[in-house]
């Protein structure tokens, strides 16, 4: 029971600090105003977390994970390419039901937005990012038997991988269509396009 409250209290906060956050601004909400509106102390806030910027990357953080089990799972006999791309899908396929948990899917997916149009969260999103990049390129060696600071390969294939999913979310927010089958679609489309944009002429061929 004990453990059931606090990860209520986890997740109202988490729901409550994105609430603020995409409607009246990161910077200018303070932590006060978060612990108010679950009602709780600044103290209780800063047993869950270190700081706004924790609480504004907690569901992210969540996907993150998902997609590094995901990955951790895939058949060896997949290659790199394929590995990464079948984890991020299958990632989304299972994601929405376990972030609804926590807020609502479009409650995210607004952070998500927020996060690039807010400067001090847009170079921490890149810090997680590069950290993020290290993580699975060192799963990635493990899969092909590779040490990882001797071989440039899994860093190299991770880059184009992370700059693909870059180039989604870029074109999916500017989109009309904003959901979150919308961008698993985009993702899926435009990760079949990572292996023919690296080919080593385009001319010969015509874009799908």
């Amino acid at each position: 029971m004990r453990e059931r409250k606090k990860r209520r209290t986890r997740d109202a906060l988490i729901r409550e600090a994105l609430e603020l956050f995409t409607t009246q601004g990161y910077e200018r909400t303070t932590v006060d105003e978060i612990a108010d509106a679950v009602e709780v102390s600044q103290r209780t806030f800063f047993r869950y977390f270190a700081s706004k910027e924790e609480v504004a990357f907690a569901v992210q953080q969540m996907v993150e994970e998902r997609f590094v089990h995901a990955l951790a799972q895939r058949p060896p006999d997949e290659g790199p390419f394929d590995a990464m791309r079948n984890a991020v899908l299958c990632a989304w396929d299972t994601i929405g039901e376990a972030i609804a948990e926590v807020v609502p899917v479009e409650l995210h997916l607004s952070t998500f937005r927020m996060i690039e149009s807010t400067p001090a969260l847009l170079a921490a999103h890149l810090r997680r990012s590069a950290e993020m990049e290290e993580t699975v390129s060192r799963i990635v060696a493990d899969r092909e038997g590779l040490d990882v600071d001797e071989d440039p390969r899994p860093r190299i294939a991770v880059a184009a991988f992370s700059a693909a999913m870059r180039v989604t979310a870029q074109m999916w927010g500017r989109g009309t269509d904003q959901s979150l089958a919308a961008i698993r679609e985009l993702t899926e489309r435009y990760l079949d396009h990572l292996n023919p944009a690296l080919a080593l002429r385009w001319r010969d061929g015509s874009p799908s």
